[in-house]
């Protein structure tokens, strides 16, 4: 592709970011721990949008820590998110984001190529501003059994979001901050928010009811969901909650 040349074709660009820590300065590793555990995650979503025109990125932080005021992934994201622009042109971005890679993600969410944040196991503090969520999909996921992020935390700012966005939730139960187990969950949740996010069909009627803006999902026999053990709803300032339990 030449200088200054934009790829046409592309439907849309999802943004998956790694977790990281409190505090860090030291450069970021392609074999640390919190960004290899987002490769499976962009596989996922890579084979659910297959053939769809969209394009999925692994974005790399350069720092490990979020470092207080700095925000040190916040800024990285969205010289990203400009870079993606740079490409790809004016063309919607799913953001999913991991831990801190969710914290900065729903910071970032301002950025006006963002269309939709999902937010895995997310770090969200007391205090944490939403406003910049409005007129976004947004998804949070967070797992029963997570003891180094607080759900309790996640849905705080989700009562928070709610003022400015629709907010959809799924808790999944006994899940762990690594999202090691129910794994294959973990995967399917954000790759069924990333063709939502892109306005495709939906794959799994069950997790549709989680995903703003879900298209209609295809047929499927009936029963229980190979999915069961989560529990989903959404949540605006208008309606309040609603959605699907298990």
């Amino acid at each position: 592709m030449t200088s200054g040349q934009i790829r046409v074709s592309t439907k849309g660009v999802v943004l998956v970011a790694h977790g990281g820590q409190t505090s860090s300065t030291a450069p970021t590793s392609p074999l640390q721990p919190a960004v290899l555990r987002m490769i499976p995650v962009a596989t996922a979503i890579r084979l659910a949008l297959r053939g769809s025109g969209a394009a999925i990125q692994r974005h790399r932080f350069r720092v490990r820590g979020w470092n207080g005021a700095l925000a040190s992934p916040v800024s990285d994201l969205n010289e990203a998110l400009d870079a993606v622009v740079g490409e790809f042109g004016s063309v919607p971005v799913v953001l999913v984001g991991h831990s801190m890679g969710a914290r900065a993600a729903v910071r970032a969410a301002g950025h006006p190529a963002v269309t939709a944040v999902a937010g895995l196991a997310p770090w969200l503090p007391p205090g944490e501003p939403a406003g910049q969520l409005a007129g976004r999909r947004v998804l949070l996921a967070h797992g029963s059994a997570d003891i180094i992020t607080s759900p309790a935390e996640t849905w705080a700012f989700l009562e928070r979001a709610r003022a400015v966005t629709e907010v959809s939730a799924v808790e999944v139960r006994d899940g762990d901050h690594a999202m090691l187990r129910r794994a294959r969950l973990w995967h399917a949740i954000a790759a069924e928010f990333a063709r939502a996010a892109l306005a495709l069909p939906s794959r799994d009627s069950a997790l549709a009811a989680a995903v703003p803006g879900s298209s209609r999902p295809r047929a499927r026999p009936a029963g229980r969901s190979r999915w069961a053990p989560f529990r989903c709803w959404t949540t605006t300032s208008r309606t309040g909650p609603s959605g699907c339990a298990r």
